[in-house]
């Protein structure tokens, strides 16, 4: 007698078998409720082809200036194409693309304005950055087969420069800065969730490990005005933040040290350590050594937190195993955990009492918190 799995297992074969039988895809085609799935799935299979050209597209309208240029002020495509210096005919084939996917919508006769998708990215920085920091990752995955095979050197290997490096506390400031830019301008929004999920107030001191230029203690330090906060990243990531913690005014109540987190100690004093979109970055014997160092760093009582995408989050799986399971691959470093992994290490690493925070958009981070016994 078969068993649940025995059970599931033919049912999946059959399922196998049927979809990929070309006369039960014609009779499917044929009844009225099925056809709908039918179609549904031919539209799921042809997005899933023809999503990079739908990221270049995105790519081309944000790049070229179209979603600024439209913002707040419908033009006509005459007028675009020499604002834009691209011909004519080539920006129209450009504006149907964007308006397909959402981007601009027509507004009369060849008028045309921000669409719905189009309104919200141009008024996100953090996603406009983004996008243009994509352009690493389609050329790394230009030939995605080469690099699940052979692990070249890569665009983003070289872009987070203290991926694989002998001395990551050596990095100059040109080596960090391009990478510390994109962490500056995703870290609002990160800052936002984290807030809503988490009672920050809470606590006296906060060590932001891995927090580079400052952008997360800061708007931590506005949120909890009798809060302090240590910053702890590379030297020269540490002098950036400690000059931007002193130009916001805030240099009595925030400092930054500089260190390597993969072999220094961390600073104690904090009853709250931070992991603010650092964990996933990191294989799982550098998160075990960073949340060693925390408990170590941490008083009985003081308590560890993590922001970051997970993996198999509901309505954004495919962002944990797709995305992040490729662009880690081709930066070199990390890969994006469950709820329960994070969870295990944490227990791995001394702490207890492992907390979930549901955060308003999971997609963007999630929250969990421990505390050291």
């Amino acid at each position: 007698m078969a068993g649940p799995d025995g059970w599931r297992d033919r049912y999946l074969a059959w399922r196998e078998r049927c979809l990929s039988s070309p006369r039960f895809r014609a009779t499917a085609a044929r009844l009225p409720f099925v056809r709908l799935v039918a179609r549904r799935r031919a539209r799921s299979l042809f997005d899933l082809c023809a999503g990079f050209v739908y990221s270049q597209v995105l790519t081309a309208a944000t790049g070229l200036g179209l979603l600024d240029a439209l913002a707040g002020r419908p033009s006509d495509a005459a007028t675009l194409a020499a604002r834009l210096q691209v011909p004519h005919e080539r920006l129209e084939r450009l504006l149907e693309a964007a308006a397909a996917l959402g981007l601009v919508e027509p507004r009369g006769s060849d008028r045309w304005g921000l669409g719905p998708e189009g309104a919200v990215l141009q008024s996100n920085p953090a996603a406009l950055a983004m996008v243009a920091h994509h352009a690493l990752l389609y050329a790394d995955l230009a030939d995605p087969v080469a690099l699940l095979r052979e692990a070249p050197p890569t665009r983003l290997g070289t872009f987070w420069g203290y991926v694989g490096g002998a001395a990551p506390a050596a990095l100059g400031a040109a080596a960090t800065a391009p990478y510390t830019a994109l962490m500056h301008a995703s870290q609002g929004l990160v800052a936002e969730e984290f807030f809503g999920a988490y009672p920050l107030g809470t606590h006296r001191h906060l060590l932001d490990v891995g927090g580079g230029d400052g952008t997360f203690a800061i708007a931590a330090l506005r949120h909890a005005p009798r809060l302090e906060a240590t910053v702890f990243d590379l030297p020269s990531v540490a002098q950036l933040a400690a000059a931007r913690l002193a130009d916001a005014g805030l240099g009595a109540r925030g400092r930054a040290v500089g260190g390597d987190f993969r072999r220094d100690p961390l600073p104690a004093g904090a009853d709250v350590v931070t992991f603010v979109r650092v964990l996933h970055d990191h294989d799982d014997d550098t998160v075990r050594a960073l949340l060693s160092a925390a408990h170590r760093a941490l008083a009985p009582g003081g308590t560890v937190v993590i922001a970051e995408p997970l993996a198999a989050t509901r309505g954004a799986e495919r962002m944990g195993a797709a995305y992040f399971g490729l662009y880690l691959l081709a930066m070199g470093s990390g890969r994006a955990r469950r709820a329960d992994e994070l969870a295990a290490l944490l227990l791995e690493a001394g702490f207890a009492a492992v907390r979930h925070h549901p955060s308003r958009i999971p997609l963007q981070c999630r929250v969990l918190s421990a505390r050291r016994a």
